[in-house]
């Protein structure tokens, strides 16, 4: 836990001074990071100036950019105490989530003890929201049936889905995951590519192996999709199904066209959930042809227990260069 002192001004009367007391020391090293990177980054992102002496940080600054710093390290230091990591990317996140006022997934920051609103256990992490978007979409997660989750990369779409899927099937509230991906990319024709069906698709549906990898130990990984459990299959292998007990996930959903869409929603089966995640603004169908996904969410938007969520750039979790690069391609006039 931290003490947390009122703001004190400085000489400046357009800068203040404040001081946090953290009575955990083990916890500074990690919190700091390796040669104090991520006190430096919230200096930089913040443009406050932070001096670390023993178990107590001055921050100095605007009155706003203080208490926003504050807040972060408190945020930070909160996620350390409840056994969470941090790392780079956390810091640039709960930096970002600091500029959104709204935001109540994560504990507040003078309530260490308390949980999360909303996380996703699974066997090797436990996930909470960065974001205000991923609150309402884990939310979604947890209790809706069908969900569409819109918008670009690095935004954790799949990788909060897949998340989802794992947390149910070993809660055994499922009995299967069914993971999905139109093979269309960047032009490219399956029948040119070496191997037979499997090696031929299974390009295409790494991304989905890596987010698994990351929810389960390598070993039940491989022995569940050895027994069915876990499925992973180009959307052509969906025709003529029917899911049941099922969560179900097809991924990069902007690929497919109408007539495919329509011919996976409908697989829809007692007991199940399904997500369906994609980018409307990337889509790698040929000139003229209509996204399945865009077709869908315009005609089944509203419906009841069906949930429609849309991601911005300001919801990237990657590297912040990669929500610049986003805002850069999809910004007025794009």
């Amino acid at each position: 836990m931290a003490k947390r002192p009122d703001l004190r001004a400085v000489d400046d009367p357009t800068r203040a001074r404040l001081e946090i007391e953290f009575e955990q020391p083990y916890l500074l090293g990690p919190l700091f990071g390796d040669y104090d990177r991520h006190l430096v980054v919230i200096e930089d992102r913040l443009g406050v100036n932070i001096a670390a002496r023993g178990n107590r940080v001055q921050i100095e600054g605007e009155p706003d950019s203080c208490a926003r710093a504050r807040e972060v390290l408190l945020g930070l230091y909160n996620r350390l105490d409840s056994g969470q990591d941090v790392d780079l990317a956390v810091v640039e996140s709960v930096i970002g989530m600091g500029a959104q006022r709204e935001f109540d997934g994560m504990p507040p920051a003078e309530d260490p003890s308390a949980a999360p609103r909303v996380m996703i256990r699974t066997r090797k992490k436990t996930i909470v929201p960065r974001s205000t978007i991923q609150t309402a979409y884990m939310e979604a997660l947890a209790h809706d049936d069908m969900i569409f989750a819109l918008g670009p990369a690095g935004t954790g779409k799949t990788y909060l889905a897949v998340a989802q899927a794992v947390s149910m099937l070993i809660g055994g509230q499922v009995d299967r995951l069914i993971l999905s991906r139109p093979a269309v990319e960047a032009g490219e024709r399956l029948g040119f590519l070496p191997g037979d069906m499997k090696e031929k698709v299974d390009p295409y549906l790494r991304p989905l192996y890596d987010a698994l990898y990351d929810m389960l130990p390598t070993e039940q990984v491989e022995r569940r999709i050895a027994s069915g459990e876990i499925e992973i299959a180009p959307i052509a292998f969906m025709r003529g199904r029917t899911l049941s007990d099922a969560f179900i996930i097809l991924d990069e959903a902007q690929n497919t066209t109408p007539q495919q869409m329509k011919m996976f929603l409908t697989r829809f089966g007692m007991r199940s959930r399904m997500v369906i995640c994609g980018d409307p603004n990337q889509t790698d169908l040929p000139r003229g042809v209509e996204s399945g996904l865009a077709d869908a969410v315009e005609k089944l938007e509203g419906i009841p227990r069906l949930a429609t969520v849309r991601f911005s750039a300001a919801d990237v979790v990657r590297h912040p260069l990669v929500g610049r690069i986003v805002e850069a391609y999809e910004g007025p006039g794009r």
